[in-house]
Formats: structure tokens, C-alpha cells, sequence
């Protein structure tokens, strides 16, 4: 079985907003996860939430977050 590498695809300041953007990854079908939610609470503006995905999945999510690199 091979494992997909994840790679981080945005950065939010608060896990709400990355919440958000994973629930228009999962409509998609597409499987986030987020890296430092909890600590983005504890410290909001310091530590960012990090929405990361497959690597093969990560320029379609780009374009579904409509980020621009």
C-alpha cells in the first residue's frame, strides 16, 4: 500500500476558517486534515491552522479554495 505524502495547501489564522475550507474540500470529496487547530486557539495570530491534503490531490484543492500561488 502506498502512502501519500501531505502537503500543506492554505494557512488560516483561526481553525474556523479552516474548518470552512475543509468542509469545500470534503463536498468534493476530497480528504483534509487540520494541523495545529488547537494551538491556533490557544494562541490566535501566532500559530496558524494548516489545512494539508494528498499531494496528488493538492492543485484541485487549490482551485476549489480558488488560491492563487
Amino acid at each position: 500500500m502506498q502512502v501519500d505524502e501531505l502537503v500543506v495547501v492554505a494557512e488560516y489564522n483561526s481553525a474556523i476558517e479552516a474548518e470552512m475550507a475543509k468542509s469545500i474540500l470534503a463536498c468534493a470529496g476530497i480528504h483534509a486534515q487540520i494541523e495545529n487547530e488547537y494551538m491556533t486557539t490557544l494562541y490566535p495570530g501566532v500559530i496558524r491552522a494548516r489545512l494539508v491534503v494528498a499531494e496528488r490531490e493538492y492543485k484541485i484543492a487549490k482551485e476549489l479554495l480558488r488560491i492563487r500561488e
